[in-house]
């Protein structure tokens, strides 16, 4: 593909996306979330096309911004890069919290895989040649309660993917329950979730189970240390060691 066909083919993405990013944010009104930090990095294979045997462990480190800009509206800028794979994405969130227990959080999910990273989550030799590249609208509802300083969440996804050939629909559902406790006078928060996924056409192609814990360094800034395995229909699976550091900016409110 020639930078010329390259460029063609981008544009048709961003204009298929174009068509469904209005009636998302309408859609948004209706749906709620808790607003929980969400882990960007996410790879596929295109028809998981691959013998599905064997399994990857991917180092990886992930930045987090935590923007306030309305009493009831947070800002979220991510950035992944999925070391094994040479993997990059970024995510952006808008979360808006209507009551003490249900926001609202519209996101945007970019994310790109070379074709070497695709060949080894596939275990095949040559059977990719180009990069894949994907764009994701996606709108999240979450119940949350406290029960006992526990804190559990029940999160259900809607996805729109743009992928250089199709669009795709995708249904995830997270269950996740977090327990802060104190230590040395500083409040740490180990967390663990399990998630599925669903693809139009498909069926439930995915399921991730997600354990770590939320390490404050500095009055704004967290260390958030995690594992991650990631099992997928037709490949490899994926233990992700992830480090990542969340920054909050300080608020005028």
């Amino acid at each position: 593909m020639n930078r010329q066909e390259r460029t063609c083919a981008n544009a048709r993405v961003l204009a298929r996306f174009a068509r469904y990013l209005a009636p998302g944010v309408l859609a948004a009104c209706v749906v709620v979330s808790l607003g929980a930090p969400c882990v960007a990095q996410e790879v596929d294979v295109p028809n998981n096309n691959g013998r599905g045997s064997g399994s990857v462990t991917a180092p990886t480190g992930w930045v987090e911004l935590i923007a306030p800009v309305q009493q009831r509206v947070d800002v979220k800028l991510y950035g992944f890069y999925i070391g094994e794979l040479k993997a990059p994405s970024a995510q952006v969130d808008a979360t808006i919290r209507v009551t003490r227990f249900l926001s609202i959080t519209p996101s945007y999910l970019y994310y790109s895989i070379p074709a070497s990273g695709l060949n080894e989550l596939a275990n095949v030799s040559h059977g990719f040649t180009r990069n894949l590249e994907e764009h994701q609208f996606r709108i999240d509802g979450t119940v949350g309660f406290s029960f006992h300083k526990f804190e559990i969440s029940d999160r259900n996804m809607y996805v729109r993917r743009f992928l250089p050939t199709s669009e795709i629909n995708r249904y995830r559902n997270r269950i996740a329950v977090a327990h802060p406790l104190t230590v040395k006078d500083h409040i740490v928060k180990p967390f663990a979730s399990y998630e599925a996924f669903h693809d139009q056409k498909s069926g439930w192609t995915k399921n991730r189970v997600w354990t770590g814990v939320t390490v404050p360094v500095a009055r704004y800034v967290s260390f958030q240390p995690s594992y991650m395995w990631e099992g997928t229909k037709g490949i490899k699976d994926l233990n992700y060691l992830m480090f990542g550091l969340i920054f909050r900016a300080s608020s005028s409110r």
